[in-house]
């Protein structure tokens, strides 16, 4: 009995042990040129279930894992990305991965590199302190691009991003205009904007319009996270656009990037960075000059840009980082044309006197501690100072002669600060991985606007004239923000995830000020004016709610879905601004809406990547302009709540290395094609205005394609590009003659196409872009205000050549 005992309590014990069996991964992260420890490079196992970080050694560690098959995916600012599949089977396992530089040529099959040919991407599931599992969303990586950097040409930049519709009046890049989805492309306002993560549009919630765009050449990886973002970082119902600045180089103590751009219409461009790391402290700073004299006559503008970065790393878990962001710009505005002078001669410009000054000031402090592997948090405390001041001749019929009187005068100042908190945290429900989100907001918007008479000179003199009568309106807008926010991943097994999300909003915004009426006879003089007080205030509070889903039925399929409420309130332009050409609805209300995502994309090799969703989006109180005739039978826009709007399509994104599939032992040559096809259905269900039930949404083009080939031979990369856009409407009447004010009205379809050159070698890399190369004649905006208003045309044929090189 007592043997039998004995026997059964070993059987117990070595039957338990096979059960509770745990092992640890561990491994060593070096530099595949001079196996050298990589230190900081983030490790995640199976897609950000799990990370962890190297230490000064390159040394990470996975405690407590089950036997089975594991997937390692590497990230760090200087190495490319990797993936190691590896098996724990009985015991712990050590395994040693080797990345290569980001200016390597992989030779050897050690590794699987994930950018090196595409230079676009999309967001694991769990990434930088944010969660996007289930989640439609796409990473755009500039120094892999063949394209032209210089002028943040977002229509190369931005081509692989699908259905992005994108305004090109400048060829500069001073601003960036794309929205998507039905959503307004100006100035990016449908996008929550970010740099390195937090706010850089003048105003999060009175005025989300973006002056300052990153220059391309400083930024690491661009963001984009489609309208299901809302929960994390906002209610935009575009979703988040997120600008990641180069980090510094880890392994030296000082590098130093210069590049050099010239171009057609006296286009000049200086981009001069550094960056190291000495000890336990890195920095990363640049200065950009550019200047040009534009396409069409009085374009003239200059830019400074100067920005820093310096972290200090206490230890392997804590970091301390400061930044600041120093940008202006003085830029002549060249005017809007009527359709008969764009068909007439497109180059024309019959403005002088216009002007446009920006001056954008950003500090940002951020501080990143992990607790241990499981358990992460950051806090982002940010500011923004801040002007815009537009000036010009600019009346309702553009083709009027300037008559060299008083121009219009537009000033904003914006003094804004906030601060953000993130906690994540990976934990186990049984034996199922989940991983828990939740963070706070709070914000404190400042904007005074002034606007009135500016002198009669054509220089650019952004002072008001010394008259009594000379300002139009005045007016302090003042917000208040709080939000909380909290996502969590729950996976079923290991091909299932769920996502619900909540977000919890409360805005207090305030309008406190006055604008003039003045009435003039037929000769110009002023025979009457008055002046009207007003003061409103706006609090609400509300919750949105979302879910997602993804399912991996194998390890290159993913199919994901997503549902999220979405909200816009009224900004101050919606409020109240002098335009002659326009009227504002007083009954305005905050726009509400949800957006569904439903599609099927592959996990991303070096060889082939796809992504083909479907999307509803739900628009309801959409803002828009409508035309109308007032008592004296003069064409005028009211600019109010439209309806409901309901947008729906389908966006389509593949490409594939056709060459390194016919021959995958040549890793010298490649020969990547892709097309980018959106078809989108949009239509107004409701509204209380006649004639709009029935038409199309505006800046809605059905048909929205792009598409190219990229080919490379060792270090020398071409690139050709053939874009492609449906007619679409710039208002909900569905207006197709612009009038005289040219503001509303058809925006043709047009095809664009682009080629670039990229050659490195040694220290030195030449670049060469041609742009627009067939000289088509188009437009993409009629603008409504500054720098209009009427139709601004696109840049013709230019070509653009870059130097640079690295020391």
């Amino acid at each position: 009995m007592t043997k039998f005992t004995v026997f059964s309590l070993f059987l117990f014990c070595l039957f338990s042990t096979a059960i509770s069996a745990q092992h640890q991964l561990s491994g060593t992260v070096q530099a595949r040129h001079d196996s050298a420890a990589v230190k900081g490079c983030t490790v995640y196992l199976n897609d950000g279930k799990r990370t962890a970080t190297t230490d000064s050694l390159g040394k990470f560690v996975f405690a407590n894992l089950p036997d089975g098959q594991y997937v390692l995916h590497t990230s760090s600012p200087d190495f490319k990305a990797a993936k190691y599949t590896t098996t724990v089977s009985g015991r712990d396992q050590y395994v040693v991965l080797r990345l290569a530089g980001r200016l390597e040529t992989l030779d050897e099959v050690t590794v699987t590199d994930k950018q090196s040919d595409f230079g676009f991407t999309r967001m694991r599931g769990v990434e930088s302190m944010g969660i996007y599992e289930g989640k439609k969303s796409e990473v755009i990586i500039p120094d892999q691009l063949v394209a032209n950097l210089s002028t943040n040409n977002a229509r190369q930049i931005y081509a692989r991003v699908a259905g992005l519709n994108i305004w090109e009046n400048e060829g500069a890049g001073l601003q960036l205009s794309i929205g998507g989805r039905g959503l307004d492309p100006n100035r990016s306002s449908n996008f929550n904007v970010r740099q390195n993560g937090y706010d850089i549009s003048a105003d999060a919630l009175g005025y989300p319009e973006s002056y300052y765009t990153p220059p391309t050449e400083a930024v690491g990886r661009i963001q984009i996270v489609r309208g299901a973002a809302s929960l994390q970082y906002g209610t935009q119902f575009g979703g988040l656009l997120n600008f990641v600045m180069k980090k510094p180089v880890a392994n030296r103590k000082f590098e130093l990037i210069a590049r050099q751009t010239v171009g057609s219409f006296g286009f000049y461009n200086a981009f001069t960075s550094a960056s190291g790391t000495v000890g336990k402290l890195s920095y990363y700073t640049f200065f950009q000059y550019k200047k040009g004299d534009g396409w069409r006559p009085n374009s003239h503008f200059t830019n400074y840009t100067a920005f820093a970065d310096i972290d200090y790393r206490f230890s392997e878990n804590t970091t301390l980082g400061f930044d600041i962001t120093q940008m202006s710009y003085l830029a002549q505005q060249p005017g809007g044309l009527t359709d008969a002078m764009f068909r007439e001669d497109p180059r024309q410009s019959n403005r002088e006197r216009n002007w446009f000054k920006v001056n954008w000031t950003m500090p940002a402090l951020h501080f990143d501690h992990k607790f241990n592997a499981n358990n992460e948090f950051n806090l982002r405390v940010f500011g923004l100072y801040a002007y815009r001041y537009s000036l010009g001749f600019r009346p309702n019929r553009v083709a009027s002669i300037d008559d060299n009187s008083e121009r219009d005068l537009i000033k904003g100042d914006f003094q804004n600060y906030g601060a953000e908190a993130r906690y994540l945290k990976r934990y186990s429900i049984g034996k199922q991985q989940a991983v828990l989100l939740v963070g706070g907001r709070y914000y404190h918007g400042y904007n005074h606007s002034i606007q009135g008479l500016g002198s009669t000179g054509k220089d650019a003199d952004f002072n008001f004239i010394d008259d009594a009568q000379a300002i139009a309106s005045d007016y302090q807008f003042p917000n208040r923000n709080v939000s909380l926010f909290a996502e969590n991943i729950l996976y079923v097994g290991d091909k299932l995830s769920f996502t619900p999300g909540v977000r919890f909003e409360y805005i207090h915004t305030t309008a406190d000020g006055f604008y003039g009426t003045i009435t003039r006879d037929l000769a110009g003089n002023i025979i009457n004016s008055i002046r009207t007080n007003e003061y409103r205030t706006n609090g609400r509070q509300f919750v949105l709610g979302g879910l997602g889903i993804s399912y991996k039925p194998t390890t290159q399929l993913d199919v994901y879905g997503n549902i999220s409420q979405n909200y816009r309130s009224i900004t101050f332009s919606d409020m109240r601004i002098a335009n002659p050409s326009s009227v504002i609805d007083p009954n305005l209300q905050d726009e509400k809406g949800y957006s569904i995502d439903l599609g099927i994309r592959s996990t991303q090799t070096t060889l082939y990547n796809f992504d083909v969703s479907a999307f509803y989006l739900n628009y309801n109180n959409r803002i828009g302009e409508v035309q109308f005739y007032d008592v004296n039978d003069r064409v005028l826009r009211r600019r109010g709540n439209i309806g409901q709007a309901v947008i729906m399509g389908l966006e389509s994104y593949a490409e594939a290395d056709f060459l390194r599939l016919a021959n995958p032992l040549n890793t010298n040559l490649s020969g990547v094609l892709f097309a980018n096809v959106a078809l989108i259905h949009s239509t107004y269900k409701a509204s209380e205005i006649a004639g709009v039930v029935g038409n199309q949404v505006e800046f809605v083009p059905n048909i929205n394609l792009k598409s190219g080939v990229r080919l490379g031979y060792k270090n020398l990369k071409a690139s050709f590009q053939y874009t492609y856009l449906s007619n679409q409407f710039s208002d909900a009447s569905n207006a197709t003659d612009g009038g005289v004010s040219a503001v509303i009205g058809l925006i043709p379809a047009y095809t664009i196409l682009d080629a670039s050159l990229s050659y490195q070698f040694s220290r030195f890399r030449l670049e060469g872009s041609l742009n627009n190369l067939a000289n088509t004649p188009y437009f993409t905006r009629r603008a409504t205000g500054y720098p209009g208003p009427g139709i601004l045309p696109s840049d013709g044929r230019s070509v653009y050549l870059t130097v640079q090189v690295k020391l």
